[in-house]
């Protein structure tokens, strides 16, 4: 669903042998190194002379500075450990004082060589060979930290995620600036990516000239909608309101959102009647100086025609022009998904983003509870799963918590540890039924399950210590016979339940029954439940379990995985609820073993395998969401640039522009528009074709959580672009050339409509900028885009690239100036965008004289 190889979640560890607690140094040596050693990671090289036992490699380095004062015991090392992350596979690290070895996923360890001591102020550089590339800062884990045997570990003071007061985002300061491009943007030459720069941004944001919203401000943009001539519809004095065929509590939120007084002023009628000729989510709209009428076929449309209202009416100041609109949307499936496996995010953060959904009519909520690094969600009858599968902590054996993978630091505090207790997620899914958003849990197996595989052996320990074998069996999610060796995608050794025994099945059965339980008691039933069913190790080999299944089924291995889907599949639709899975896993499944029913979201780049996964699981009459990472995967940079957040495995730019300019009903069609990872254009052959009659169910938005540690970050990462994804959702892009089984697309090809697209464009642009305010008022922390520039003739020329956005420069070391228009300067620039309240700056972008 979302990895390939080289981007695997990579730890290394700084480890002596284990010694007793007597030799370990002590408690306040250990906190005073934490506190004063000199820590800093340095990206050196993407296109390094590899050593002759290594390909596809990367250069790296963390320089350590031992303090002036370093403690005698602390010298020779004895009992002290370094633990800290990374993002890649490592094939090598060199050092004049460490060893390394690898422990699970991103958990390494380097040990002091025989004879090694540490000096005072000594310097010490260690190399690491990884696989792949480094293209970001971002990928860079914090929270480096000292450990010894009985001694509370201690973070590195210069390692800590600390937060810039201009952007709200984490700094890393520990990390150096990537400045070199000729040796860190590309891996090749084939590659032909380079960093979005000032210059770039300005001359791109010229071409897509954007202009301040005028007339109707509506996102997603309606179907049809017409201001008229006339008195005003005045909505500041209040509304009267009169209820036909819906109860107040169907459309409560939409009506608090319109944010006006209720008893007195405008009559405001809403009426919700099936019969009316108007589909599903749809409603029509007519406001007039002497009323205001809302006609619906369901709570979910009145609500929506109502969120229309507000936006058009805020713009306006309360009081509007007439106003005429008939709209529906696009696709039934107008998704977001959000990863709280990777770090967590909580209620209130989630309930945010509910709200924030409701206002651009997005429909579903895809919750990702469950991950290799974290179990998110409290289930009652197996409270291991949250005691321990929730918390990432300083604890080699994994007896109370996991081991701290991705940076999480040694103390399990909150933030990126966590989980939903039941009461919160009943109040999840109220407030999002109550908006007409239905809640998909998302509880990723048979791989990505080691947060529950280590969870239930703590079960299992606990309760063979107390004599109950049968009982401690009863939710054991491996063989212990099983001598498989394996790596997962994100070099785990053993996150893979295995799917030949019953405890599987029944742990299944157990935390399916307990989430719609809660739905139950939220008010509105569990229909879809997702497995995930994604990038399944080569696990169950050498498993004596598993040794008939594999048997019955060709003698391979790898077939398993089909018949585990397959059957929970079957058992979920046996319980009325819909299964869901990810395409990779989904379609290795036979149809015929399936349920009619099934959800599958495609995850496949566009260029390497969207089409054919789409186009044939379409073909089997499933529900096709469109979850593609060019275009939906938002844990992608906004911008090919070092100092853009996100992972990079499947675009080095995925902005609100791209998504916007989506063709979902056209696939191939793409290739006009969107290169390759590599930044080339490429053709993309129709192939399979899409069978007559056959249509997407939706879009759907990801964002995956290794690198988003906070809440700013979850608002950085989806907001403004997830207003694109809703824009693609709701309304047709009119610059798609129908679909003509067959036909294959090249780079700029004549029959997508460029001019359309760029209207279409400006449009939506300047509706963006009226929504900034609306963002904020919601706490959502939206990506402030720094602002493009260029000094051309001793004048400063700056842009952005929605309208209205506030710029600053200043003379390096100067004090920051508002931009104004173009202005002389000497020498280099800074250059930052703000946010529309003013209280968020955009990362600071230099320009130079040429």
């Amino acid at each position: 669903m979302r990895r390939i190889g080289w981007m695997a979640a990579v730890s290394l560890a700084v480890a002596g042998p284990a010694v007793a607690q007597a030799d370990a140094p002590s408690q306040r040596a250990l906190d005073r190194l934490a506190d004063t050693l000199d820590y800093r990671f340095e990206v050196v090289d993407n296109r390094p002379a590899c050593p002759a036992d290594v390909a596809n490699c990367f250069l790296a380095t963390i320089t350590l500075t031992i303090p002036d004062n370093l403690p005698a015991a602390l010298r020779t090392g004895s009992g002290l450990s370094l633990y800290f992350s990374f993002v890649n596979p490592l094939a090598r690290v060199e050092s004049d004082l460490f060893e390394h070895s690898a422990i699970n996923g991103d958990f390494q360890r380097l040990t002091l060589k025989p004879g090694a001591v540490l000096r005072p102020g000594s310097r010490h550089v260690i190399k690491l060979w990884g696989v792949g590339s480094h293209l970001s800062r971002a990928v860079v884990m914090p929270n480096a930290y000292l450990a010894a045997e009985g001694r509370r570990a201690r973070v590195i003071a210069s390692t800590r995620d600390t937060i810039d007061p201009d952007t709200g985002l984490p700094a890393l300061r520990f990390v150096a600036p990537m400045t070199d491009a000729a040796r860190l943007t590309t891996k090749s030459d084939d590659d032909k990516t380079v960093w979005l720069t000032p210059e770039r941004a300005f001359a791109e944001n010229a071409e897509r000239a954007t202009a301040p919203a005028d007339g109707i401000v509506i996102l997603p943009r309606p179907g049809q909608a017409e201001q008229h001539d006339g008195a005003s519809v005045d909505l500041t004095k209040g509304v009267r309101l009169t209820l036909t065929g819906v109860e107040r509590a169907g459309i409560a939120p939409a009506l608090a959102a319109l944010g006006v007084r209720e008893g007195g002023g405008l009559p405001l009628a809403i009426r919700v009647d099936p019969t009316s000729g108007i589909a599903p989510e749809g409603y029509r709209l007519e406001a007039r100086a002497d009323g205001v009428a809302i006609t619906a076929a369901d709570a979910a449309g009145a609500s929506y025609g109502l969120r229309s209202l507000a936006q058009q009416a805020a713009f306006e100041g309360g009081k509007m022009r007439p106003l005429t609109v008939a709209d529906a949307p696009l696709y039934p499936h107008r998704g977001l998904h959000l990863d709280l496996g990777r770090n967590f995010h909580g209620r209130d953060q989630i309930l945010k983003l509910v709200e924030a959904m409701a206002a651009y009519k997005l429909n579903k909520l895809h919750l990702h509870l469950a991950e290799d690094e974290g179990w998110r969600i409290e289930i009652p009858a197996l409270p291991e799963l949250a005691q321990i599968g929730s918390v990432r902590c300083h604890d080699p054996e994994e007896k109370r918590c996991l081991l701290p993978q991705l940076g999480a630091g040694p103390d399990g505090a909150p933030g990126v540890n966590g989980y939903l207790t039941t009461a919160d997620y009943v109040a999840i899914v109220r407030a999002a039924s109550a908006r007409g958003i239905e809640v998909i849990p998302s509880i990723d197996m048979p791989g990505h399950s080691r947060a529950a595989i280590v969870a239930m052996e703590r079960r299992h320990d606990r309760l063979a210590a107390a004599g109950k074998s049968a009982e401690a069996d009863a939710y054991r999610l491996i063989d212990p016979a099983d001598t498989t060796t394996y790596r997962s995608i994100q070099n785990y050794s053993d996150n893979t339940l295995n799917v030949c025994i019953p405890a599987t099945y029944r742990f299944v059965d157990t935390v399916v029954d307990a989430l719609a339980q809660m739905h139950k008691t939220a008010g509105t039933p569990l229909k879809t439940f997702h497995l995930g069913a994604d990038e399944t190790a080569g696990a169950w080999v050498n498993s004596p379990a598993c040794k008939a299944m594999i048997a019955d089924n060709g003698g391979d291995a790898r077939n398993l995985t089909p018949r585990f889907i397959e059957r929970v599949a079957t058992a979920l639709a046996a319980k009325g609820i819909r299964a869901g899975g990810w395409s990779d896993g989904m379609g290795h499944t036979d149809p015929a073993r399936m349920p009619a029913n099934v959800l599958t979201n495609i995850w496949g780049v566009l260029h390497t395998g969207a089409i054919r996964e789409a186009h044939d699981q379409l073909n089997r009459g499933w529900d096709v969401v469109l979850s593609i990472p060019d275009l939906g995967y938002f844990d992608m940079p906004y911008a090919p640039h070092p100092d853009e957040g996100g992972y990079y495995w499947a675009s080095r730019g995925v902005d609100s522009h791209q998504v916007f300019g989506f063709m979902p009903d056209n696939l191939p069609a793409n290739a006009a528009l969107i290169a390759t990872t590599s930044a080339e254009p490429q053709a993309i052959e129709d192939k399979p074709v899409r069978a007559p009659g056959r249509r997407i169910a939706g879009i759907q938005a990801q964002l995956w959580s290794e690198t988003v540690r906070t809440d700013a970050q979850v608002d950085y990462m989806l907001f403004p672009r997830l207003l694109a994804l809703a824009e693609r959702g709701w309304a047709p892009a009119r610059w798609t050339p129908p679909y003509d089984p067959g036909q294959s697309y090249a780079w700029q090809d004549p029959r997508v409509d460029r001019a359309a697209l760029a209207a279409g464009w400006r449009d939506f642009a300047g509706r963006v900028a009226v929504q900034f305010g609306q963002l904020e008022r919601l706490n959502i922390a939206y990506r402030v885009a720094p602002p493009g520039a260029r000094i051309v003739g001793g004048m400063l020329e700056a842009n952005s690239a929605f309208p209205g956005m506030a710029i600053e420069y200043r003379v390096r070391g100067g004090n920051w100036t508002r931009y104004k228009g173009p202005v002389a300067v000497q020498g280099p620039v800074e250059l930052r965008s703000r946010s529309r309240d003013g209280k968020r700056s955009s990362r600071t972008v230099m320009v130079s004289p040429p």
